[in-house]
């Protein structure tokens, strides 16, 4: 290969990667020199194709290879459709999202796929062209180059798993060309279709059963682990990995900082295995990572790892050969609202302990609520010292959150119910979640101020532990639950449109309106914004702990960090609660302004207090 010509920044990159990268793709390959030279030609081409720009963005990041890391950083996830219109509409909106605190903007996928089957975007018939409602490629380059010039990043999904049976490599596998049935799974029959189904999960029991479609126009049975419409993609084949890479590079070269790899532990098939977190997955993310570095330094790799904690952090890697740079804290998002039902800390505090014994270089994104429903994986081993058993504790969380437990007041949807396994997960906003949904429509002051109080308090978790934390669009305001989406042919049928209504801009303006819970929420949230900003003490680089309060209803959490210790407690009781502190410093209510030095403090219900003790104030 000529590299004569190369540029000196990609040659001495290119370099540095060179011996692991090539001993990766050539040893999982099969020794395809061919698909390596053409894999390295489209490297390049990527780096000439990157605007000058970007490449300037890259050389500053990389002078602060920390810069992710950082205690200023706030994210913000949602649909464009529904929070402004279009990408322009979001770029008209840079400004509130500034006032937010907001500086990490992920948006839900926009790239072409067919209505009613894309399963909201995550069916691409083509990653080089955004859907037409929403605008163009070139808006969306428009908006990363208007939200870099106000420091701010773009994440965008990169769904690799799939594409859409619409995709121009599915409609020429539908038509009969083999090179294109080689992308996927395709098979004459139902005998091997069968035997993996010996070994694989189903995804969606209920809404999508089984892993395989039987294709008509093909007549040959077609991998479809998710929806019918969603064909698998065979990654033992080199050119799948090789054009598939050229499409996140693309992306990547269009201003997409973070790049969010949709369903990554499922690329990589094999007969006899769940098909999940195989060895080969990491070999992929490995090389992809490594493509990154010297396509794109700049960029990140966010891994969307929805599995116990055992299977999520391999996907960091190692030290010396890192994956991901980022990894959804989804067993905590669980655990949190386990809590909010049961009102014990026990569960939460034992998964945030496994959390904390992590190394700090590994970022997580903590978030509340997302785009997706919540999944009920938690550590049912501990749980059963409590006398909790799987299927019972299920029904209870979801009756709970759902409003029909008495008492509750919170509400919720269920999620791809299945009686037969006496499982289902759940849907619903933050704010319905809490109770203020209900409050508000029966009028219950008391309630609602309670709710109000809750929903700050799990913020205040959210901005305590180590990692990005990321709204969800509308949490700013309380938005609630959007029941409008059943009467909506297309989503009827699928709850998560629960928390996915569009943002209610009327409600929004509420937010400078004294005595409005839009306004309550907006500036209890932006405070604890500007604190975690101001203080040391939130640095990923601080010392964290769990700190015994001598109750089960409050969580404690210590951090400490350049002669800033701060003790956080968070109330989860529906009762006032006194947690006692062991250690005797002078503290500081960072919310209040009061000082605390008695042993004994107390928390309303669904409250939560930072007390911070400063021993070296010339050293913050």
């Amino acid at each position: 290969m000529d590299t004569g010509a190369w540029d000196a920044d990609f040659r001495s990159r290119f370099e540095r990667h060179e011996k692991e990268l090539s001993e990766l793709y050539v040893g999982l390959y099969s020794n395809d020199g061919g698909a390596w030279d053409s894999f390295v030609k489209m490297l390049y081409a990527s780096w000439e194709a990157r605007p000058e720009k970007l490449k300037d963005l890259d050389k500053a990041r990389m002078q602060a290879p920390d810069w992710y890391r950082q205690r200023d950083l706030v994210g913000m996830l949602m649909y464009v459709k529904a929070f402004a219109g279009t990408l322009k509409g979001v770029r008209a909106k840079l400004e509130y999202l500034e006032e937010c605190g907001v500086n990490y903007l992920h948006l839900m996928p926009l790239l072409e796929s067919p209505e009613g089957r894309s399963d909201g975007g995550y069916a691409v018939s083509d990653f080089r062209t955004v859907q037409k409602e929403l605008g163009t490629m070139q808006d969306l380059s428009d908006l990363a180059d208007a939200c870099h010039d106000r420091g701010m990043a773009v994440c965008l999904d990169f769904v690799m798993n799939h594409t859409s049976e619409d995709h121009p490599w599915a409609r020429r596998a539908r038509a009969g060309e083999k090179e294109y049935q080689d992308r996927y799974f395709f098979y004459d029959g139902w005998e091997i279709p069968n035997e993996f189904e010996k070994t694989v999960p189903q995804v969606f029991p209920t809404t999508a059963p089984g892993n395989f479609t039987w294709c008509e126009e093909a007549q040959k049975v077609v991998m479809t682990t998710f929806y019918t419409y969603q064909w698998d993609l065979n990654y033992a084949n080199p050119q799948v990995f090789n054009d598939m890479t050229d499409n996140m590079l693309y992306l990547c070269n269009q201003g997409v900082d973070i790049v969010r790899l949709d369903a990554v532990p499922y690329i990589w098939k094999a007969l006899g295995t769940n098909c999940r977190n195989l060895p080969q997955v990491h070999i992929l993310v490995r090389m992809m990572r490594m493509v990154c570095e010297i396509v794109c330094p700049g960029t990140l790799l966010l891994g969307e790892v929805v599995m116990e904690p055992s299977k999520v952090v391999p996907y960091f890697g190692t030290v010396e050969k890192p994956e991901c740079h980022l990894l959804y804290n989804v067993t905590t998002m669980a655990s949190i609202w386990h809590t909010v039902a049961v009102g014990d800390v026990r569960l939460l505090a034992h998964q945030l302990e496994q959390v904390f014994s992590l190394p700090p270089q590994y970022t997580f994104l903590n978030y509340l609520r997302c785009h997706d429903d919540i999944g009920w994986g938690l550590d049912y081993a501990y749980l059963a010292r409590f006398g909790q058993k799987e299927i019972p504790h299920k029904k209870y969380l979801n009756d709970f959150l759902t409003g029909k437990w008495p008492g509750s007041p919170a509400r919720g949807e269920l999620y791809n119910d299945d009686p037969r396994l006496g499982d289902a997960r759940l849907c619903g906003t933050t704010a319905s979640l809490c109770g203020i949904e209900k409050a508000r429509l029966e009028d219950n002051r008391e309630g609602l101020l309670q709710a109000e109080r809750l929903d700050g308090m799990l913020h205040a978790l959210l901005f305590t532990l180590s990692g990005i934390p990321v709204l969800y669009s509308g949490d700013e305001i309380g938005a609630e639950n959007d029941y409008a989406y059943h009467q909506d042919p297309m989503k009827a049928a699928d709850s998560r449109y629960l928390h996915r209504g569009n943002l209610r801009w009327d409600k929004v303006k509420l937010r400078e309106t004294e005595g409005t819970t839009e306004n309550r929420i907006f500036h209890a949230l932006a405070r604890q914004e500007e604190l975690r900003k101001e203080h040391a003490v939130f640095d990923a680089a601080a010392d964290t702990w769990l700190t015994e309060t001598g109750s089960d209803r409050i969580l404690g959490i210590g951090r400490y960090y350049r002669g800033e210790k701060l003790l956080a407690l968070f109330n989860f009781s529906r009762q006032v609660e006194t947690a006692w502190i062991r250690d005797r410093e002078d503290y500081v209510d960072l919310i209040s302004g009061e000082r605390v030095s008695e042993a004994a403090v107390m928390l309303p219900a669904g409250g939560f207090r930072w007390l911070l003790c400063v021993f070296d104030s010339g050293n913050q």
